[in-house]
Order: C-alpha cells, then structure tokens, then sequence
C-alpha cells in the first residue's frame, strides 16, 4: 500500500474537550489583493472569529421572551407626550394607542423614535452590499479563515458558519441599476457574477451556487460620527438603542454586536434605578426622574464607545469610495489613531455584565 502524505499548518492530537476546544479557539483572518489576475496575501492574522445567522440569533432571542411580548405587524406612526402622565403614548397604523412608562426605539436606521427625539437623518454611503449563503452538501473545503479579498473597486468576504455552510458578501461602488435588481434574487445573482468576472474561479462558483433565497442587496446607511458628539440619544422616559442610535456601515461587522452591548449596558442602568416588584412601587414624578436618571448613565456610558466604532466604520468605508490616493492616504493617516491598538482592536471591549 502506498504511503500518504498530509500538510496541515497545525496538527492537534486527540478530540476530547481540550482538543476540540483548543481547535475552535485557532482561527485567522486573511487579506488578499486582487491585482492582474494574481492573488497577493497582504496580511495574516489570529483572532478569534464565529459567523453565525442573523436570523438564528433573533429566533433564539425570542423563544426566550414570555408567550405575546413579541407583536408582529404593528407600525408605528407618530409617538406624544401624554399630556396628564407625561409618559409616551404610540400611536399604531390601525389607529390603537399604546401608552408605556419606558420607550426604547430599537426599530432601525429609519427609526420613528429617533426622529422624535430630533436626531438628524442617516445618510447612504456610495456603496452597495450584497449577501448570501452557499451550501456544499458535501462539505466544503475552505478552512475556517475569515478571508478579506479586493480587486478593483470590490471587496468580497468570506466566512464558513460550519463543515457545509459558508456566508459571503460582496461590496462595490453603487451603479445607477442597483434599485431595478435589489428585489430579484436572480438579477442580484448575475450582478454579483458580471462583478466578479475577475475573481479565482472557487469564488465564482460559490455565488453562482449559492442559496438565491439568501441573497440580498442592500445600500449602506450611516449616521455621521459627527452627530454622535452631541446627539440627543434621550428625553425624558424615551431613548434609542441599536442601529436607532448609532447605524454604521458594515466594514467593521460590529454593528449586531454593538447593538447587544446597548442592551446590556440599557437593562442595567434601568434596573439600578427601577422599582422590583410591588413593594417598590413609586409615584409617576419619582419614577420619571429615576428613569430619566437611568437613561443619562446608559447614554454617557455609551456615547464614547459608538463614536469610536461609528467614526472607524466611516473612514474604512471612504478608503473604498476615495477617487484619488491622496484622499485614500488621508483617511488611512487618520485611522492610524483608531488603530493604536491594532486592526481589530476595536472587538476587545467588555462593556460589563448585566
């Protein structure tokens, strides 16, 4: 019987909880230029990475909740001061009211909330995205690098999420077609091919096998990290959380994560000043000033940190949209002082338990 011969980087002997555990924990993210047809490595680093499905996380997050919290089909459309209790009342597209002693805008870049509290719009970055999933029913042969390649214009990534399921994306200049294919799953496919007509060919095919129920083209909105510095996150018993608060484009991919870290640091500093139970029961004008007293710690402790992701979020997007060298080379100059700690300095952050 012939001998056969392996080459692997890293070889760990043995599968049980510190075998397997120490494999999960070797992770890289790779990053490659695309330059006349010839790939070139730039960069090679360990950090730990997992990819996991948006709408995975969200269906664990509700099955954790009690039977009816969540309320679907419900569209706000206008939010008031009570004029007796001073505490916010909705009002819903099919005319019901919903008054509330805390409200928390979590309901997007195009949030109802945060124009209440006055915040100036988003703006949309010259950029469109596209993603999607591929499944290899027989496994696919990727390692579990995070891989970053760019070509001219365009900046493909690529993730496995396990053995058979890889997530990819795709971004690039917006064209003026982009508003008639963002809602065909076909037409985003042949897009994203005719993009990547010049990309290694496992590329090419990954896409044009991917799942078309996956994909998505999407533009890219920002709120400017100028308007972070002395936005009016709060107002009496009403806040904002998640992309409500702080939309960012996804050149960092923090934007999920920066949105559980409101909640955490949120459902804190309501339950330090909140009444427990029956026997704390206050009056509506104490419970609104230690609400309001609650919401000016989760903003202070929270204004600082988005402000930081928001502003490297924007200066790695325009490198990408920069016409000329000399304006790439500004913003790189500048993002050297977001970087003091490294690349992905910005994911060692512990904002606190709950």
């Amino acid at each position: 019987m012939g001998s056969k011969e392996e080459h692997h980087d890293i070889v760990i002997v043995g599968g049980g909880i510190c075998g397997l555990a120490t494999a999960l924990a070797l992770h890289r993210i790779r990053d490659m230029w695309l330059h006349k047809n010839k790939l070139q490595v730039t960069s090679c680093r360990k950090e730990e990475l997992r990819c996991l499905k948006r709408s995975d996380l969200i269906e664990t997050l509700a099955k954790n909740l009690p039977t009816q919290s969540v309320r679907f089909g419900c569209q706000i459309v206008a939010i008031e001061s009570d004029p007796i209790t001073s505490f916010p009342a909705l009002y819903t597209n099919d005319g019901a009211t919903i008054k509330a002693k805390v409200l928390i805008g979590c309901d997007g870049s195009n949030s109802v909330v945060a124009k209440s509290l006055g915040l100036q719009a988003p703006k949309v970055f010259p950029i469109s995205a596209v993603r999607g999933f591929t499944s290899y029913s027989d496994g696919h042969s990727f390692d579990s690098h995070f891989i970053r390649l760019r070509g001219d214009g365009v900046l493909l990534g690529r993730l496995p999420v396990d053995e058979k399921l890889v997530h990819w994306f795709v971004g690039r200049l917006s064209p003026s077609q982009d508003s008639d294919v963002r809602k065909v799953p076909e037409l985003i496919k042949e897009f994203t091919l005719e993009t990547l007509r010049e990309f290694p060919l496992e590329v090419i095919e990954m896409v044009k096998h991917c799942d078309s129920s996956s994909l998505s083209l999407t533009h890219i909105w920002f709120r400017a990290p100028w308007h972070l510095i002395f936005a009016n996150f709060w107002q009496g018993t009403m806040t904002v959380a998640g992309d409500a608060m702080h939309v960012m484009g996804p050149f960092l991919g923090q934007g999920g994560s920066s949105g559980l870290e409101d909640a955490i640091v949120l459902a804190r500093c309501l339950s330090q000043e909140m009444p427990m139970g029956p026997e704390g029961a206050i009056r509506d004008r104490e419970l609104r000033r230690r609400i309001g007293r609650a919401m000016s710690k989760y903003v202070n402790q929270r204004r600082l940190r988005v402000m930081r992701l928001s502003a490297q979020s924007y200066l790695t997007g325009s490198v990408i949209v920069a016409s000329s060298w000399a304006k790439k080379l500004v913003c790189l100059a500048i993002l050297v002082v977001f970087l003091g700690g490294g690349l992905l300095s910005h994911t060692n952050y512990d904002c606190g338990s709950l």
